[in-house]
């Protein structure tokens, strides 16, 4: 049994769909862990300017101001 199973599974036009599936399962998953929470969502909104909020830091470095980080 085990045998025949991997012998299926072996063969690229079965493994191609079963493959898609699963990433296509794993894709809305994805999408629906990030966008179902309204808290959530607006949270990993927020993270889109942390590389702005570094480059803000380092410019306050230079001048010698200091700003406290959120």
């Amino acid at each position: 049994m085990m045998r025949e199973w991997f012998d299926w599974f072996t063969h690229m036009e079965n493994t191609k769909p079963l493959a898609l599936v699963m990433m296509s399962t794993a894709f809305v998953g994805v999408l629906l862990y990030v966008f179902s929470n309204r808290k959530r969502s607006a949270r990993l909104e927020t993270y889109k300017y942390i590389p702005l909020d570094d480059d803000v830091v380092a410019a306050d470095h230079d001048t010698g101001t200091h700003h406290e980080q959120r």
